[in-house]
């Protein structure tokens, strides 16, 4: 199986490709999108840049399933909604391309990468290279995503056996309990 994780950004999102097969990793690709070189101002530009982007690592490699964080409420709102938004376009890239996509918080990536919730983004790098053998650090952004392409191989089966004995409801902080209404 090939996962692909989404770190998202506004300004860098982060994405990682490893093929799972049993329980043995292998890195395929990792990287970043950027829009720093589009105006601040101009966020229908940045967004459509991450779609794109996105899109184009789908394209290229193929994954079986997208692993997303999840984004909290930070301390500035207006922070957080840009984030949102640039989540939002992340998945919806990766739906439309028909992908099934899984998401973890960073406290569930840091755990299954490093084995503790508070783990500093350098613990995460150098987790991630040791457990994909990398010959150096990856990049945060990159390894973030790598990290939440490897909990996805580590958790996503165990989810799946659940799922499939028992009725799991799908809950989000960011869905309405009785569907959207017009």
């Amino acid at each position: 199986m090939r996962i692909l994780g989404i770190d998202p950004g506004l300004q860098t999102t982060g994405f990682g490709v490893v093929d799972v097969s049993g329980h043995s990793l292998t890195y395929v690709a990792s990287g970043t999108i950027t829009t720093t070189h589009l105006d601040r101002g101009n966020l229908p530009a940045r967004l459509k840049v991450l779609f794109d982007g996105i899109g184009e690592v789908q394209a290229r490699y193929q994954p079986d399933v997208a692993s997303v964080e999840i984004v909290f409420v930070n301390v500035n709102p207006q922070a957080t909604l840009l984030l949102g938004q640039a989540r939002g376009a992340c998945l919806t890239a990766l739906v439309s391309r028909n992908l099934d996509v899984a998401e973890y918080t960073a406290l569930q990536m840091k755990q299954a990468v490093a084995g503790h919730g508070k783990a500093a983004k350098a613990q995460v790098q150098e987790m991630v290279k040791r457990l994909l053998k990398l010959p150096g650090l990856p990049g945060k952004d990159a390894a973030d995503a790598l990290g939440l392409a490897i909990t996805h191989a580590h958790a996503g089966a165990s989810m799946s056996r659940i799922s499939a004995a028992t009725a799991v409801t799908r809950t989000t902080s960011s869905m309405f309990r009785g569907g959207r209404t017009l």
